[in-house]
């Protein structure tokens, strides 16, 4: 028996199963397909994504194959700006840059590559899981090559998750569907006058996107009309305000249903999903595979501490309360700038800029003092150079500073629970300003909660389990 089989090795079935890898766990992977998807899908990341790969012992891997990108613009049919949302430039409070491009092959490979690390960790490439049958003990996958028992069964097998259909509700439809052209192009020559930037074109009478990538590739997404099914030559015309075939060459154009829906239950005994099988977003934000990274970054090391015997089983049960409505908020805006890259700037004023959402966990796991909420921690380089999480590991973390005594029982408490204790100077700015003097650090990088005075930081540590 394996404690985890995993449905799907797409980006986020890999890194789930990258994580498990890293906490020891043995875990089979089926993919139904026999190679990575040649062409490119997904084609943005931000911070914590890339701080996730940092966790993975992949950031540098990864990041040789990205590009930073400067923000995205929206225009209306005049070409005049509507909107702006530039990204920072350097690196922000996660100790990354806020955005990134990418090739989702290239990606992929890199994250299948890690897999290599753990004897522990099984791919089957070409194998598609055809049956789910749990019990008290495990779960019984029958699948194309033959039979195997796990204990948790994670699908994270796309859009038409057969996981969630063994689930067996429909998910929540939230109200944005558009047939979209998608169109990618390998430029002959560099194009400078492109730019950059991504930027959504609003005109109602046609809206479209372009998305700058990496090297010589880039992107345009189109609306489709009804009943319209464009051909090669249909699409150089469509491209034709832009660029043209003397100008680059077209690696792919598919037409995509751009849906915006959201799965529940994200749970049923020992059957989870995750990624594209718990919710779907338009591509307007370019957070459908970030939304999936936070799947399994929040749901891989609740599965390994009940798998260890340190947590009941009921601790899965906040994989979705903290998930759900953190997915949800991130489709609702990208559902809102739909709406907006399908009208024009007449009708209002609208703001100039904008800054990237952070959305914190819904309800579910909290110690000490939940002043804080449950957003992300940052991650600062500390006094002796290294960054926070490479002192971390992957593992629970209580963050202090240099000066904050703790009592040997205390201190025996961390150790026997594997918890880092990180008490340094580069940690006292943050501190100070949230008004605390200890922070609870969860392995996903999330708030678990915090302490103002001693008897809260008595209550913290104890609760840190």
């Amino acid at each position: 028996m394996v404690d985890v089989c995993i449905v799907g090795l797409g980006p986020v079935g890999a890194a789930l199963a990258n994580l498990l890898g890293l906490a020891g766990r043995s875990v089979l992977v089926l993919e139904r397909e026999e190679a990575t998807y040649h062409l490119p899908r997904a084609v943005h990341f931000d911070e914590e994504v890339m701080r996730l790969f940092e966790t993975l012992g992949l950031a540098d891997a990864i990041g040789q194959h990205t590009h930073v990108s400067p923000g995205m613009r929206f225009v209306d049919a005049a070409g005049q700006m509507l909107l702006e949302w530039p990204r920072p430039p350097g690196l922000g409070r996660m100790g990354w840059n806020s955005s990134y491009r990418f090739h989702q092959p290239d990606l992929e490979r890199e994250l299948r590559a890690g897999l290599a690390r753990f004897p522990h960790v099984q791919v089957l490439n070409g194998v598609e899981a055809t049956g789910l049958a749990q019990d008290a003990d495990g779960v019984t996958v029958t699948h194309s090559g033959g039979v195997v028992r796990a204990r948790y069964v994670v699908g994270c097998d796309g859009a038409r998750s057969s996981v969630r259909r063994t689930i067996g509700e429909a998910p929540e439809d939230l109200g944005f569907g558009e047939r979209w052209l998608v169109i990618d192009l390998i430029l002959r020559r560099p194009m400078p006058e492109l730019g950059d930037w991504s930027v959504q074109f609003c005109d109602p009478a046609r809206s479209a996107t372009y998305v700058r990538g990496t090297g010589m590739r880039r992107r345009w997404e189109i609306r489709l009309h009804a009943g319209e099914a464009p051909d090669e030559a249909q699409v150089w015309a469509l491209l034709a305000r832009w660029i043209g075939p003397e100008h680059a060459d077209l690696e792919r154009f598919a037409v995509y249903w751009f849906a915006s829906v959201l799965a529940h239950p994200w749970r049923d005994g020992r059957l989870l999903i995750a990624g594209d099988a718990a919710h779907q977003t338009p591509p307007f934000l370019g957070q459908g595979m970030c939304t999936g990274m936070r799947d399994v970054a929040n749901l891989a090391w609740k599965l390994d501490r009940v798998l260890a015997g340190l947590d009941p089983a009921s601790l899965l049960d906040s994989y979705e309360s903290e998930r759900a409505e953190h997915a949800r908020a991130y489709i609702a805006l990208a559902v809102e700038l739909g709406g907006l890259i399908n009208t024009t700037a007449s009708g209002g004023a609208r703001p100039a800029r904008m800054s990237s959402i952070q959305p914190q966990l819904g309800p579910g796991l909290a110690a000490g003092w939940d002043g804080l909420g449950r957003g992300v921690a940052p991650q600062p380089v500390l006094s002796d150079g290294r960054r926070l999480d490479a002192v971390v590991g992957y593992r629970m973390a209580l963050l202090t500073g240099p000066d904050l005594a703790l009592t040997d029982g205390q201190t025996r408490h961390l150790a026997a629970r594997d918890s880092a204790l990180v008490a340094d100077g580069a940690l006292v700015d943050w501190l100070r300003e949230a008004g605390c003097i200890a922070v609870a650090m969860r392995p996903d990088r999330y708030i678990l909660g915090a302490a103002r005075d001693g008897d809260e930081l008595a209550r913290l540590i104890d609760q840190i389990s």
